[in-house]
């Protein structure tokens, strides 16, 4: 049986970091990360919109603001010091009528509590300076939102990981968790033993944290968010990345549109219930999955408060007419021959019993496991911050100031 000081399970941008910052303080760790599929990023981290996101929409004081703002200046310098590439392009949110305006004006507060730099207030004017296809009353100008490959990001992050020693076995699925003075994970390919365990399991993530016997008090419920694509002859329609106006009394944001690094356009993502938790199109369906999405009480209260939202947007997924005329309302000269169906992602939304959405980061900490239980967007943009938290959370709960020196075990990715 194969013995570590950490087993990390979950090979995506969090759980990468996470192995990158707790290699950099503590060189003398024997770290593995378990990664069920063949490559890392492979889901939420590798089926995103790209964006670097600064931090406006979330509640002051909250881990996601805090770290966020924190997480995105931390990774910035990091790709600059690593030559990863990315485009500070901007990002104009619009206010289309003036019931819209006193939602723009509390986001505006909201970002500034947060601390993100730059924000300006601007009308129909500067809109059309920035982006001369888009209509609007009024809009908040963030300069300092971007975007980026995450892709590329995790490429880098698991390299570093593997120079500080540390192994990445990918096709490594954990089918069980054994608690004892050690943790033992069983994996269809033998069993890795580990004095300490940090799970980052995204839409696997509270699968995998009842293993261990965590309370069972929030479950995942996947949301497929699918996106159109502009031709590329009509990518000039877009600039920057343009936003609607969140409604705090809906769950999603709506159809927004994004550059990519590429020079593509997306416009979307609408939210529909994913019948497959790692389904990427219309028709993918795993039983157990959506058996447990349906029977959850929180998705039912969740359906129960929503029902009308969730039919626009199933509507609006299955209706190119409906997705395009969503598009129009800030592009109007975009038409149907304009666009192609495009890719999509999986969002791993947690919910409570209750149907509440928890909005939250989420890490729960026990005497040697640390299980990261919800880390929706912005978490690849905060993923240095995230993996910052999670370090310090180990080095208490774990003791690992106090722990023996040992030497360090290279190894290279491997099956």
């Amino acid at each position: 049986m194969q013995q570590y000081d950490v087993a990390i399970v979950g090979g995506g941008i969090v759980g990468l970091a996470t192995a990158m910052k707790l290699l950099t303080k503590y060189p003398q760790l024997k770290l593995v990360v378990l990664e069920k599929e063949d490559r890392i990023a492979m889901h939420q981290s590798g089926h995103n919109s790209g964006v670097l996101h600064s931090g406006i929409y979330y509640k002051p004081g909250s881990l996601k603001a805090r770290l966020c703002v924190a997480g995105k200046a931390e990774l910035i310098q990091f790709c600059d010091d690593n030559g990863i590439a990315y485009n500070m392009c901007g990002k104009v949110i619009v206010a289309l009528d003036e019931s819209e305006l006193p939602r723009l004006n509390d986001l505006l507060q909201r970002g500034t509590a947060n601390g993100v730099p730059g924000l300006e207030m601007i009308g129909p004017e500067r809109i059309k300076e920035l982006e001369p296809h888009t209509t609007g009353i009024k809009a908040i100008y963030s300069p300092n939102t971007g975007v980026i490959d995450y892709v590329r990001v995790a490429e880098v992050y698991a390299q570093k990981v593997m120079e500080m020693g540390g192994e990445i076995r990918t096709g490594h699925e954990v089918t069980n968790i054994i608690k004892g003075n050690t943790v033992i994970l069983e994996t269809p390919v033998g069993e890795v033993s580990a004095k300490y365990l940090i799970t980052c399991a995204g839409l696997q993530s509270d699968r995998i944290a009842r293993k261990t016997g965590a309370p069972d008090d929030l479950r995942i419920v996947p949301f497929r968010g699918d996106y159109y694509t502009l031709k590329p002859e009509k990518a000039y329609l877009c600039k920057s990345l343009i936003y609607p106006v969140p409604d705090p009394a809906f769950p999603f944001l709506g159809v927004h549109f994004t550059i990519r690094m590429d020079g593509e356009v997306w416009a979307g993502p609408n939210a529909v219930l994913a019948f497959k938790r790692e389904g990427y199109s219309r028709w993918e369906m795993n039983p157990k999955d959506l058996y447990e999405s349906l029977s959850y009480s929180g998705f039912r209260a969740m359906a129960a408060k929503y029902w009308k939202m969730g039919m626009a947007e199933m509507y609006r997924d299955y209706s190119k007419a409906a997705f395009v005329a969503a598009m129009q309302a800030y592009i109007p000269e975009i038409t149907g021959d304009d666009v192609y169906f495009g890719p999509s992602g999986v969002r791993a939304q947690a919910l409570a019993a209750d149907g509440s959405l928890v909005d939250d980061f989420s890490i729960l900490n026990s005497k040697n496991i640390i299980h990261v239980r919800n880390a929706p967007s912005p978490a690849a943009t905060s993923s240095l911050a995230i993996a910052g938290t999670i370090m310090n959370a180990a080095t208490k709960a774990f003791g690992l100031d106090e722990a023996p020196a040992k030497v360090a075990v290279g190894a290279k990715q491997s099956k």
